[in-house]
């Protein structure tokens, strides 16, 4: 199979060696890259400066996430300090721990509000296992891909979909369907990148297209049916599974251009806007700082999806090119889904605004993928 104009992604990335003017700068002996560095602290502050006012100026919370922002850093650094080879050989032993972790959440899982999701370690608390496959899926994908040479076989392509599909189907049985969702994303992202067809890609998305009503009639619980028929209209039921929805447009629109300003925001501080430190963190944002600082925050959400875009054309390797930009593609579903959700045009989901939502765990997640990117950049 010839590569043609959709595989410039791999063409065009370097390959062997360095240039004598392309040595390692300072930056690169630290195995720190400063943009991406720069980004990301530009939107801690951000989600900092958001959370303390959601949160009614809670100093304990607001001082949590800052902690979880500084345990974060620390990760990254520490992660981007080992080689990619070593997570390359790493990926099917973590996948493989992922996959075992799900099952013993379908063994011994906690149960709350009729999902059953965690773990209750002695000594550590309850762990959530599926956040580890939001990592171990495009390390596994990317290292079975990248053993030959690419674009991939069809052998290659239908070991690619097992992998994936076992551990979504595992989630989505919890029943998480954001986690999977996303879960499943991040390893279709490698195959893409990786060269897939048109011609494939097209049918794949005609089969998606006939599995949609045997999943609405068959798989989907009737809570995600009715936040599915929410969304078209949530009027319906304003005063139940429509009034999340109601308060976060209303919050929104009512920011206009520049916001009602820092402290002044009435749909989160009277407690109309729910979940405003969490889930729905950007609409409490955008009622006090407007359209401008929703431009701002998305301007820098861009620049971190970028950057990884750019560190991942610039690897010289294929396990690094493909989990780099799936880890980029990734993180631009986790902020396209949550600014979807509220502003409307997606189903409530769960699933929380990068470096935004008050909560730990995501927080250190994140920032232990984007250590894997700095690694796969700095080490040549």
């Amino acid at each position: 199979m010839s590569p043609n104009s959709q595989y410039k992604f791999l063409r065009q990335a370097p390959r062997d060696g360095l240039s004598t003017a392309d040595q390692p700068s300072r930056w690169h002996r630290l195995h720190i890259d400063p943009w991406l560095c720069l980004f990301l602290i530009i939107n801690a502050i951000l989600g900092l400066t958001a959370l303390y006012s959601a949160s009614e100026q809670d100093v304990m919370m607001v001082s949590k996430q800052a902690m979880s922002f500084g345990i974060g850093f620390l990760v990254m650094l520490g992660i981007a300090q080992i080689s990619p080879k070593v997570y390359q050989s790493f990926s099917p032993i973590f996948y493989i721990f992922s996959v075992l972790s799900l099952i013993a959440v379908i063994l011994f899982g906690e149960v709350r509000l009729g999902a059953q999701r965690w773990i209750d370690i002695p000594g550590i608390g309850s762990v959530q296992p599926s956040e580890f496959m939001k990592i171990g899926m495009p390390m596994m994908i990317s290292w079975f891909l990248a053993r030959k040479s690419l674009p991939p076989s069809i052998p290659q392509i239908m070991g690619s979909l097992v992998l994936i599909v076992i551990p979504f189907l595992m989630i989505a049985e919890q029943p998480d369907l954001g986690t999977s969702a996303l879960v499943l994303a991040s390893g279709i992202f490698v195959l893409f990148l990786s060269g897939l067809p048109w011609w494939l890609i097209g049918g794949a998305a005609g089969l998606f297209a006939m599995i949609v009503p045997v999943a609405w009639q068959f798989l989907l619980h009737d809570y995600q049916k009715q936040r599915v028929m929410t969304l078209f209209d949530p009027q319906a039921d304003a005063l139940g599974s429509g009034w999340n929805i109601i308060q976060s447009k209303t919050a929104i629109g009512s920011g206009g251009i520049t916001g009602k300003g820092f402290l002044e925001g009435t749909q989160s501080h009277l407690h109309f806007l729910p979940e405003g430190h969490t889930d729905f963190i950007i609409a409490a944002y955008s009622e006090e700082f407007g359209l401008i600082g929703v431009a701002v925050l998305f301007s820098v959400y861009f620049a971190i999806i970028m950057r990884i875009l750019f560190i991942s054309l610039h690897s010289f390797h294929n396990y690094g090119r493909l989990l780099a930009g799936a880890l980029a593609l990734s993180f631009f579903v986790y902020v396209f889904v949550n600014a979807g959700m509220v502003s409307g045009i997606l189903p409530v989901t769960g699933i929380p605004l990068p470096f935004m939502s008050y909560g730990g765990t995501a927080i250190i997640t994140l920032m232990a993928t984007f250590g894997i990117v700095m690694s796969v950049h700095t080490h040549r």
